[in-house]
């Protein structure tokens, strides 16, 4: 239940501003609102004094883990106050919330919030993790990261969260790779789903990437099981609050001790597995028996390592009795894509300006242990996002072999990889070998793209490459010097077409371009030769494809020239349909 609270009609007018933009609230007069009702509300907008909200609900205040959202709205929308509950109940988030919708001014003292320091006791429901900590532990983890102290942090996976966490490093806090090698640390943050004993303080956070693959006799009595299964992983120094799935086969699924794990782990359901999806699934511990019964070698180990997607198993089968005669299987395999092993992400730069970079491509390269990146066509500036201990090298000097070779000794580290290509990697990136070597060597790798020069031609041109009913197509090529063209592929073939004729790595040969291009093109053809899109050095000439070579010569134009051919350069006549009230839109009825 959330409820706008309001005091007088001034304050009504505020709340239905605030209706109006979200149907997430109902509004009530404070005469009419029954304020015993405190703790049954999600969250509560007071509209009114201070003073008058604080007295109101003073009386009814547990606990910031139990309090709803308090947030206080004066009379006239000009404050957004929060007032309880801030980042763990989510009245800090409310009330930015609402001040962008109200234009108001957010009023947030949460020292956390202030500083832009983490929000410890938000993080395990913001990430899906558990914290392995009592509320007194918390607190106590708070402080000292609040107040500067050192903070060393350990993250033996690698999620969403982890990922956020290396991106926003306070400055007090420094990853590490064990909980003793930073002995002036007060405090180590762990996100991890094994059980480290440390000297300093500990916080752990546990995520959801364990996998149980159970087996068991017939009607086997569940009494006793998870507790005996919890305290052998504690054993084998993993925590059981990482466990997010129990696995098994048919034949199993309907025994009570399955329900029992599936119930006390708190989940859903059960994952059951055919002999046809565990086929092909080695397992280090078969049995024959097992394998005449159901036709696979191992129920445990099969499971497991199926909801792990190719994970490895961590703690391999185990077989138990209980003194009850209770005969089960099981063993644990963590998810593939959360191991921290290496990764190597080719990173689209963009076309030269630090701030064209992708989001993503952003946080890779604030994240990454090595940062390999194309020498003179990327510009250095990128480079600074790395984050302090960061290995930055361009890739100019190097051969493909000392590329590789540098990139494999950070991968076989577990480390991240950046390698950092102008533009989007996927137009005349040259990653084609990289991505073999990969592939040879089994190495994780994925491609974040980039935007090309060809978008950033048509932004500085301030034109659009595509005219309704006059060019539809945009042919993004390059002329034929060193590296030849296929015969279909000849420039003057394409011209035929009278596209926009986006033109790579040509600038050498524009001779020859612009020999090709007369074939097709009128000499008065508009086109642009664009130097170094987006960096400080950009420089644009305009004119006529007549003119284009001696437009390359006369400037000095080198290899990072695009060259625009076609007239959508500055066009401006023609209207598109989507503004013409005869055009019928698709989802018109």
């Amino acid at each position: 239940m959330k409820r706008i609270i309001y005091l007088n009609d001034s304050g009504r007018t505020v709340a239905d501003r605030i209706l109006s933009v979200s149907s997430d609230f109902e509004a009530v007069s404070y005469k009419d609102f029954d304020m015993a009702r405190f703790q049954e509300c999600e969250s509560i907008v007071f509209i009114g004094a201070l003073g008058v909200c604080v007295r109101s609900i003073a009386p009814y205040i547990s606990d910031k883990y139990s309090d709803p959202a308090v947030v206080c709205i004066d009379s006239l929308g000009h404050n957004v106050i929060s007032v309880l509950s801030g980042h763990v109940g989510g009245a800090n988030a409310l009330c930015l919330q609402l001040a962008r919708a109200l234009g108001a001014n957010p009023v947030v003292t949460t020292q956390s919030d202030m500083a832009r320091i983490w929000q410890l006791d938000t993080l395990a429901p913001r990430f899906g993790w558990i914290a392995d900590a009592s509320h007194e532990e918390m607190n106590r983890a708070i402080a000292t990261l609040v107040n500067g102290r050192p903070v060393g942090l350990l993250l033996d996976v690698r999620d969403e969260g982890t990922r956020w966490l290396e991106s926003t490093l306070p400055p007090n806090v420094r990853i590490i790779c064990d909980c003793n090698e930073m002995p002036e640390a007060e405090l180590i943050i762990s996100v991890s789903p094994f059980i480290h004993n440390c000297h300093t303080p500990l916080l752990s956070f546990r995520p959801k990437v364990l996998n149980l693959g159970f087996g068991c006799r017939r009607d086997c009595n569940p009494d006793g099981i998870y507790n005996h299964i919890a305290e052998s992983m504690i054993r084998f120094g993993v925590s059981p609050l990482s466990v997010k799935s129990v696995a098994t086969i048919p034949l199993k699924k309907d025994e009570r001790a399955v329900a029992h794990l599936v119930n006390a782990f708190g989940l859903n359901e059960c994952d059951v597995y055919t002999a046809d999806d565990l086929k092909g699934i080695d397992v280090p511990n078969p049995s024959e028996k097992v394998s005449e019964v159901t036709g696979i070698p191992g129920v445990a180990e099969s499971c497991a390592l199926k909801s792990a997607d190719g994970g490895r198993l961590i703690i391999e089968k185990q077989k138990c009795k209980l003194n009850d005669g209770s005969d089960f299987t099981f063993a644990v395999a963590i998810d593939a894509d959360a191991e921290r092993e290496g990764h190597i992400e080719i990173v689209g730069a963009g076309p030269g300006d630090p701030e064209l970079i992708s989001v993503r491509g952003k946080r890779f390269l604030q994240q990454a242990d090595l940062i390999l990146y194309a020498g003179s066509l990327v510009p250095v500036e990128l480079t600074h996002y790395a984050k302090p201990g960061c290995t930055v090298r361009s890739s100019a000097p190097m051969n493909l072999a000392e590329q590789f070779a540098l990139m494999k000794e950070f991968y076989d580290r577990g480390a991240l990889v950046v390698r950092l290509h102008t533009g989007d990697p996927c137009i005349y990136g040259a990653i084609q070998e990289q991505m073999a070597f990969f592939d040879r060597h089994g190495m994780s790798y994925h491609i974040t793209p980039g935007i090309s020069s060809f978008q950033a031609a048509a932004a500085a041109l301030r034109s659009q490459f595509t005219i309704p009913e006059k060019v539809q197509t945009i042919i993004l090529t390059r002329g034929e010097g060193h590296t030849p063209m296929p015969e279909r592929e000849q420039l003057h073939k394409l011209a035929q077409s009278r596209s926009t004729m986006c033109i790579y790595l040509s600038a050498a040969i524009v001779d020859d371009v612009q020999r090709e291009l007369l074939m097709a093109y009128p000499p008065e053809t508009p086109v642009a030769a664009c130097y170094k899109l987006t960096w400080k050095e950009e420089r644009i000439y305009r004119g006529v494809l007549a003119d284009l070579a001696r437009i390359v010569h006369d400037n000095r134009l080198s290899l990072t020239t695009l060259l625009v051919v076609g007239d959508a350069i500055d066009n401006r006549k023609g209207l598109s349909r989507l503004y013409d009230h005869n055009f019928k839109h698709l989802f018109r009825k």
